[in-house]
C-alpha cells in the first residue's frame, strides 16, 4: 500500500513514516507539511491512502481531503487529529475520510487503522463509533450542505473576525450584499450570532480552531 503522510510537524511525520515503513506491505511514498502540499503530492504520486492531520496551515486536513477526493475518487483517507469531538469526526466523514485516529492513540492504533481503511473499511477505536461510521457511510447522500460556496466564503471571513466592510472589499461585493449573505446564513443555519458561526466554521473545516 502506497501512503502519503501530511502533518505540519516534521517529527510527527518522521515518526509515522518510521512506524509504517517497518510494516510489511506498507510504504510511505510522499510527505507534506500543509494541506496545499498534501493535495499537490497526492495528485503527483497518486497514493492508495492519505493520512491527513486535521489542523494544518494554508489548507486544513478536512479541506485537503475534500480536494483530494474530488480528483482521486479511489484514494482512501485517514484523518489524524488531536480533537476527541464528534463534530470533527462527522466533518471528516463528510470530507470523504474513512477513518479517524486520535494522535494520542496513534502509536497503538495507526497501523490497524491504515490496514482497515486500506481494505475499504471504516475505522475508529471505539466499536460503537465504528457502527455509527458504517451507518453514515451507508447513506451515500449524507447530510445536505445548506450553504452555497459564496456563503461559505462569507462565513469563513466572519469567523476570522473580518468586518462587513473588509469582507466586501476582499470578495469584491457591496456591504449590502455581504449583510444579505450574513442574514441568509444565520437564517438557514438557525443561528443568532457570530459565536455560533465561528463554531460552525470550525466544524465545517473552514477555519482552524
Amino acid at each position: 500500500m502506497r501512503i502519503l503522510v501530511a502533518d505540519d510537524h516534521g517529527i510527527v511525520r518522521s515518526g509515522i513514516k518510521l512506524l509504517l515503513d517497518r510494516q510489511p506491505g506498507l510504504n510511505v511514498v510522499a510527505e507534506a507539511s500543509d494541506g496545499v502540499e498534501a493535495v499537490e503530492q497526492a495528485l503527483a504520486t497518486r497514493p492508495d491512502l492519505c493520512i491527513l492531520d486535521v489542523g494544518m496551515p494554508r489548507m486544513t486536513g478536512l479541506q485537503a481531503a475534500r480536494e483530494i477526493r474530488s480528483h482521486l475518487r479511489d484514494v482512501h483517507v485517514l484523518m489524524l487529529s488531536m480533537h476527541d469531538d464528534e463534530h470533527y469526526l462527522f466533518e471528516a466523514l463528510k470530507a470523504g475520510a474513512s477513518g479517524y485516529v486520535l494522535k494520542r492513540e496513534a502509536d497503538q492504533d495507526l497501523v490497524g487503522a491504515v490496514r482497515a481503511v486500506g481494505r475499504g473499511e471504516a475505522f475508529l477505536t471505539n466499536a460503537a463509533e465504528r457502527s455509527i461510521i458504517r451507518q453514515w457511510m451507508a447513506d451515500a447522500s449524507g447530510p445536505a450542505v445548506p450553504l452555497t460556496p459564496r456563503e461559505e466564503e462569507v462565513v469563513k471571513l466572519i469567523a476570522e473576525a473580518h468586518t462587513n466592510a473588509q469582507i466586501a472589499q476582499l470578495l469584491h461585493l457591496s456591504e449590502k450584499t455581504v449583510e444579505s449573505h450574513r442574514a441568509n446564513v444565520l437564517r438557514k443555519l438557525g443561528m443568532r450570532d457570530r459565536v455560533e458561526l465561528v463554531r460552525y466554521a470550525i466544524r465545517r473545516g473552514l477555519v482552524e480552531p
